[in-house]
């Protein structure tokens, strides 16, 4: 799979970790920045050429992209038609029954495409388990879901004058 990644200074040290694992892994990745570090750098520098590509073919590339809390990164995505952009800070569980489910029912159930993560509050570890999980979970293309996506997708803004 084709994976575009982007940070700014904030994720820069897990994106830089996470590319290698990812190319291990098989995918073709694409790395849109930051290349350096720098605690001057703005995210939408980095999250906007991510989104983009993913906005030109929604189905078939995915996107990972980093940040302080990852909301703003996300936020950002998501202004793109087609980009479903989903934040992970960690694990959350299910008060019913426990259940550890973010990560999947973020694919299962909406169909996300990008994967904006918390890099203050994610180790190595936990950042590869949650980009594992979240990328071998298929849509689950349930009738339901494709409703709800189809009626996000048919949302016009009309633009300001």
């Amino acid at each position: 799979m084709k994976i575009f990644v982007g940070t700014d200074h904030a994720g820069f040290g897990l994106k830089e970790r996470l590319v290698p694992f990812l190319k291990g892994w098989g995918h073709e990745v694409v790395d849109k920045g930051a290349f350096e570090y720098n605690e001057e750098d703005d995210y939408p520098d980095f999250v906007i050429p991510v989104a983009r590509e993913i906005s030109k073919d929604p189905d078939n590339v995915r996107g990972i992209i980093f940040g302080s809390t990852g909301q703003g990164e996300a936020i950002t995505a998501n202004r793109f038609p087609h980009v479903r952009a989903v934040v992970y800070y960690g694990e959350a569980k299910r008060v019913v029954d426990n259940e550890s489910d973010v990560i999947e029912r973020s694919r299962e159930h909406n169909d996300s495409n990008v994967l904006s993560l918390a890099a203050r509050y994610l180790t190595e570890d936990m950042m590869l388990e949650a980009v594992k999980r979240w990328l071998n979970t298929p849509f689950s293309n349930g009738e339901r879901h494709i409703r709800r996506l189809s009626k996000i997708d048919a949302i016009k803004i009309p633009s300001e004058q």
